[in-house]
């Protein structure tokens, strides 16, 4: 990275020598999690697990413990720490140790004997360990958009403060990384796009399972169709977000602080068939796109080998089999929370921080049958409204607003759930 006097390292020089890399994994027993162990089975002459994390998913920490053998796990509550220390010590298992709670993540994600840390905690509660990871110098591996959603330039100082390398999970935002030039690449947060020739982002999104869906029923919805993704296996909470398009929204955001762009130079483009996973237009005409198959192990395998290439249990695209490749232009009226939260991005931190805070609430509200699908977009509306003035300059700030706008938002859903 610039700033810390790292170099690219030559193909040449990578011949002969394979690093060796200490993970922790927060969030493992989720979507993202579980596909970086996958690969780090396929590969562990390259990775050692070292710790992981988990909310309440006692039994699938069980199984990862005893496949990977951490040296630290983290639960989200006491409760399930001490299950999980009672199954390990049924199968025999007393060297692990168990804690919980976040002052535990953070230790994880910072602790010394660690290089590298996947941030795959969902939603603003990953955002205090992914911050320590960055803050000591980490290789920090972001699939948490909400980060940089809820703290942008402040997030961005961090990396650049410490040194930290920051690689995207995200297919959209790892798509982008792979497209600019190397330079650029190790620099995020500090690109300078323009001077590369670069005149727009094109942030691709499938339009979700209601893309054709008549707009007068979406109010409608169930949450086990808004599940439904056509393309993608997710968690609830992203599913739902893809839907609404708020993930694409979310996304957006942080494509502004990852590349340091303007909200200009970011267009969505709707690409049902999540083949092109997003593209990088050159003031030569030249559009480069990254290409593959509709699976998060191929931007995962690129973010913990990188800057090599490894296996990561993806086929390759087949042409002859592929659907064509369609693209169309965002209809708002059918995903109010993606225009909203590229608005947010205009507005300034507050806004953003209120809105993912707000949409957090409601997704939560309607995977629980107490709001419908399209009183998530009034909650959000509401929450960007209230808190958009507010003063944001330091995490503090962060922490204090999020709690401000959920307490909000929480109220909003309670008046909703009365009317319906």
């Amino acid at each position: 990275m610039a700033g810390n006097g790292e170099k690219p390292v030559s193909l040449t020089s990578r011949k002969n020598s394979v690093q060796q890399h200490q993970v922790c994994i927060l969030g493992s027993t989720g979507s993202i999690g579980e596909n970086t162990l996958n690969i780090i089975q396929r590969h562990p002459e390259r990775f050692t697990v070292i710790s992981l994390s988990a909310h309440s998913r006692v039994d699938k920490m069980l199984a990862q413990c005893l496949a990977f053998k951490p040296q630290h796990v983290v639960m989200g509550s006491e409760q399930a720490a001490a299950s999980l220390k009672e199954k390990l010590t049924a199968h025999g298992v007393t060297n692990i140790n168990v804690q919980f709670g976040n002052q535990a993540l953070c230790d994880i994600a910072k602790d010394d004997n660690v290089d590298t840390v996947m941030a795959a905690i969902v939603g603003s509660s990953g955002l205090l360990p992914t911050l320590a990871a960055v803050k000591a110098g980490k290789r920090v591996l972001l699939a948490n958009k909400e980060s940089l959603v809820t703290s942008g330039q402040i997030f961005i100082d961090a990396v650049k403060t410490s040194g930290a390398k920051l690689l995207p999970i995200d297919s959209e935002h790892n798509a982008i990384f792979q497209c600019l030039p190397e330079f650029e690449q190790h620099r995020p947060g500090e690109c300078e796009l323009a001077d590369n020739g670069i005149s727009k982002i094109l942030l691709t999104g499938s339009g979700g399972p209601f893309r054709t869906r008549a707009v007068e029923t979406l109010s409608a919805v169930t949450p086990d169709e808004a599940c439904a993704h056509p393309n993608w296996d997710m968690g609830r909470k992203i599913s739902v977000d893809s839907a609404t398009m708020m993930n694409k929204g979310l996304e957006f955001i942080e494509a502004k602080w990852l590349f340091n762009v303007q909200p200009e130079q970011i267009q969505v483009v709707l690409h049902p068939q999540s083949t092109i996973h997003s593209m990088v237009q050159y003031k030569d005409g030249s559009v480069l796109a990254q290409m593959g198959n509709p699976d998060m192990r191929t931007p995962i395998a690129h973010a913990l080998a990188y800057p090599e290439r490894i296996d990561a249990g993806v086929e390759p695209l087949d042409f002859f089999n592929t659907k064509a490749f369609e693209f169309e232009q965002v209809d708002y009226a059918r995903y109010p929370n993606l225009k909203l939260a590229i608005e947010a991005c205009s507005k300034g931190q507050a806004a953003c921080t209120a809105l993912n805070a707000g949409n957090e609430i409601a997704v939560a509200a309607f995977l629980a049958g107490d709001i419908k699908f399209t009183d998530i977009y009034k909650v959000n509306e509401s929450s960007v409204d209230k808190f958009v003035s507010e003063r944001v300059d330091c995490i503090d700030d962060v922490m204090t607003l999020d709690g401000k706008a959920r307490e909000f938002a929480s109220a909003i859903v309670a008046e909703l759930k009365e009317q319906n």
